[in-house]
């Protein structure tokens, strides 16, 4: 029966001595560390350290978002050591899945976060809706508004400018300046040998 500590940290610059120090404190017998987003699919410490544990060993981690990407992340790695008999104990949150009360605690918080995350998706899209029902669209603000447009195709009809000069004044590429000045209706076409 081994106890296992797993440690992630998001970038190479961060330091993950707190959490080994504190994983060697909990009498961990080996740590697997990765210095990876949580977000990032691949984190070959952690899949070394699940192909590692054995039923009846532990995996400690100094927090649960740690181990997990997502509530529903961590849930499944939750229910796949709970199926291999392999317990989990996160030290800041005195969670210990190898004691009924620990497995019902986690469950809990499990099931309130995830709760927590439907609520904001749901706010979100309700608060979406509402844009959209008063004709407002989500996205960024494009750069170039119709008064922007206007004063670019005066520049380039000037001949005195090139697109990519007007493109760099407007803080833009020059796809940008192209395609806003193939939109414009009522104007003629750019000549194409001065499109350089």
């Amino acid at each position: 029966m081994a106890i296992i500590g797993y440690a992630r940290v998001s970038t190479r610059e961060q330091n993950s001595d707190s959490q080994t120090d504190a994983l060697e404190l909990a009498g961990c017998d080996k740590i697997f560390v990765d210095h990876a987003s949580g977000t990032l699919a691949k984190r070959p410490a952690l899949t070394e350290a699940l192909g590692y544990l054995r039923e009846g060993d532990t995996v400690v981690v100094t927090k649960l978002d740690r181990l997990g990407r997502s509530v529903r992340n961590l849930k499944e790695i939750s229910d796949e050591l709970q199926q291999r008999g392999i317990g989990l104990k996160a030290l800041s949150q005195g969670i210990d899945t190898t004691t009924p009360g620990g497995r019902l605690f986690f469950h809990m918080l499990a099931a309130i976060a995830e709760f927590e995350h439907d609520l904001i998706v749901e706010r979100t899209q309700d608060g979406l809706a509402a844009a959209r029902a008063r004709g407002r669209k989500g996205g960024r603000r494009p750069k170039m508004t119709p008064n922007k447009i206007t004063q670019a195709r005066a520049m380039y009809e000037t001949g005195d400018y090139t697109v990519q000069e007007i493109a760099d004044t407007f803080g833009v590429a020059r796809p940008t300046i192209y395609r806003h000045f193939d939109q414009s209706k009522n104007l003629p076409a750019l000549p194409k040998a001065l499109t350089q």
